[in-house]
């Protein structure tokens, strides 16, 4: 089966309308799906989700995804995970338990420490995100966003990439810096939610549609505005 459309994947976490509505505003070759055989033509892959590590994991397997995205992502097709469905691209996650997590970036994903200005766990709004390094988001699909920019969070873990060369930006709440995003090669992760970050989360969408087009030329996703 040939490289069909970009696929958010359905694995039973979280309402996926608004990022439906994203996706769309800049391609109508985008389905939701659960089906393996769906999944494994798609040109490119959105990871959404919301909520534990643990039952993101469960359902996956339930669905008999795990060994797909892991291999899809390894092979460096595009995808973009966002809030939890970028944890589960870490090695494991310590939330309730020890859990294993796809394995594509090897790191964990832990609780927030406590935070030197003593801000509220969860972690719900607007914060700043920068890059790592001056030039680490040319040619890819934060190109767009300036440093300082903000986004939008919600969340009680954070992402910990073992080797600091996936950390792909970087924000500070309560006075704890932490990663914001990963990277490697194709496969992003974003623990803010780009659906719901306005117009510069729509710019990260439309970048990320790009990318999907650009190494997948024979498809036909054409990029509407």
């Amino acid at each position: 089966m040939s490289h069909a459309s970009l696929v958010i994947v359905d694995y039973g976490v979280g309402n996926l309308n608004s990022l439906i509505r994203s996706v769309r505003q800049f391609t109508e070759a985008v389905v939701v799906s659960e089906e393996p055989e769906v999944i494994r033509a798609a040109a490119g892959i959105i990871l959404p989700g919301v909520g534990a590590f643990a039952a993101g994991m469960r359902g996956l397997e339930r669905r008999g995804l795990t060994s797909l995205i892991r291999e899809l992502a390894l092979s460096n097709r595009p995808l973009l995970g966002i809030c939890l469905g970028a944890q589960l691209l870490l090695t494991e996650g310590h939330e309730f338990g020890i859990h294993s997590g796809l394995g594509v970036i090897p790191g964990k994903v832990v609780h927030f420490p406590p935070l030197p200005e003593k801000e509220k766990v969860p972690h719900i709004g607007w914060n700043s995100i920068r890059p790592p390094a001056p030039d680490a988001w040319t040619n890819t699909i934060l190109a767009p966003v300036a440093p300082g920019t903000q986004v939008y969070f919600v969340h009680s873990y954070i992402l910990e990439p073992a080797d600091s060369v996936a950390v792909f930006a970087l924000t500070t709440y309560g006075g704890y810096q932490f990663c914001a995003a990963i990277r490697r090669g194709n496969i992003y992760g974003t623990q803010f939610h780009p659906e719901k970050s306005g117009p510069v989360g729509q710019a990260i969408i439309k970048q990320f549609v790009a990318l999907v087009k650009q190494q997948n030329e024979a498809v036909k996703i054409v990029i509407t505005s």
